[in-house]
C-alpha cells in the first residue's frame, strides 16, 4: 500500500455566487451531510466550512483518488441531497467550476485554521475580495475573461 501525504484546498461556490445558504442551520445540516457522505466514499476531509455562497474544504487524497472525481462526488451529491430534503425554499445549485491548490504539510494546520474561522474571516473580507485575491495569488484565469 502506498503512503501519501497530499493535501488539497478546494473552494467552490453557489450558482452565480448567489447567497443560497443564508441559514446557519441549513449550512450545518449540509456540512454534516457532506462529511458523512465523504466518509462513506473514503474521502478524507480534514476541514470543511460552508458559507452563504461558497465552500472551503481541505482534504487528503489517497492513491486511487483524483480531485475532479472527488469534487464531482461532493458537489453533485450534496446539491441533490439539499434539493430532495427541501431545506431551502428554492432550487439549489453549485457553480460548475472550482479552485484547488496543493497544501504542504508545513501549512496544513494554518489552512485548517483559516477554513475553521471562515465566519470571522468574512467579517473582515468579503468573499468577492477573497475570490479575486485567490485568483491573483495562484495565477488562475476567470472563466468570464
Amino acid at each position: 500500500m502506498p503512503f501519501l501525504s497530499i493535501y488539497i484546498h478546494i473552494v467552490w461556490t453557489t450558482k452565480n455566487f448567489t447567497p443560497l445558504l443564508p441559514d446557519k442551520i441549513s449550512r450545518e445540516k449540509l456540512k454534516h451531510h457532506i462529511l458523512t457522505n465523504a466518509k462513506s466514499k473514503s474521502i478524507f476531509i480534514n476541514q470543511l466550512a460552508i458559507q452563504k455562497d461558497h465552500c472551503h474544504c481541505l482534504l487528503s487524497l489517497s492513491h486511487d483518488q483524483n480531485i475532479s472525481k472527488i469534487v464531482q462526488l461532493l458537489k453533485g451529491e450534496s446539491s441533490r441531497w439539499l434539493n430532495s430534503e427541501q431545506l431551502l425554499a428554492h432550487k439549489f445549485e453549485w457553480q460548475k467550476e472550482y479552485y484547488a491548490v496543493s497544501v504542504s504539510l508545513s501549512h496544513k494546520e494554518r489552512v485548517m485554521e483559516y477554513i475553521k474561522n471562515q465566519d470571522e474571516h468574512h467579517r473582515k473580507k468579503t468573499f468577492s475580495e477573497e475570490y479575486e485575491n485567490f485568483i491573483r495569488k495562484y495565477g488562475f484565469k476567470k472563466l468570464d475573461d
